[in-house]
């Protein structure tokens, strides 16, 4: 025998329909599909940021300040400015009143490289002269290099010793 869920009322085994309620007993009407657990995404890690290497200072390759002392910058300042502001006569003045300063030596090697391209160009538009656009472009190109010079000039007042932009890509030069 059983009993109806919901008057209590008992039942022949073969009945499905309660007489006193009306209640459906015994048989389910759905076939009972197996409980499943409620939907969980793939775990995945908490998100951490890609690796960053420690921060490195950019160091400029062509910038040699760090390569002289400063007490040879303080005290030769003078002479290393002469070459760009002064051309052959400030490259002998400051030979041969700081022969001993490496921070001398480089600025005149940088105006000496300077005045050498100035003189190329020259050259070569005085060569090419009969033609329209070698003259404009020499005139362009000397007035590029005299800006590089003021440039270098400037670098000198600030304590600094860098290679000048354009010139540095002359390798014949070095």
């Amino acid at each position: 025998m059983k009993t109806c869920s919901v008057c209590q009322a008992q039942l022949a085994d073969e009945v499905t329909v309660c007489p006193r309620c009306g209640t459906v007993c015994g048989v389910s009407q759905q076939p009972q599909q197996p409980q499943q657990p409620p939907y969980q995404p793939p775990y995945q890690p908490p998100y951490q940021p890609p690796y960053q290497s420690p921060a490195v200072p950019y160091v400029d390759p062509y910038d040699h300040t760090a390569d002289y002392s400063q007490e040879d910058i303080k005290a030769h300042k003078l002479f290393a400015m002469l070459p760009y502001l002064v051309g052959i006569l400030g490259i002998l003045v400051a030979l041969l009143a700081a022969k001993d300063s490496d921070y001398v030596q480089f600025h005149v090697k940088q105006a000496l490289r300077i005045m050498i391209l100035i003189m190329l160009v020259t050259l070569l538009t005085l060569v090419l002269c009969w033609t329209v656009i070698v003259p404009i472009a020499g005139s362009v190109c000397i007035i590029i290099l005299e800006v590089l010079n003021i440039i270098a000039f400037f670098q000198v007042c600030g304590n600094k010793a860098k290679e000048p932009a354009i010139v540095r890509s002359f390798d014949f030069l070095k």
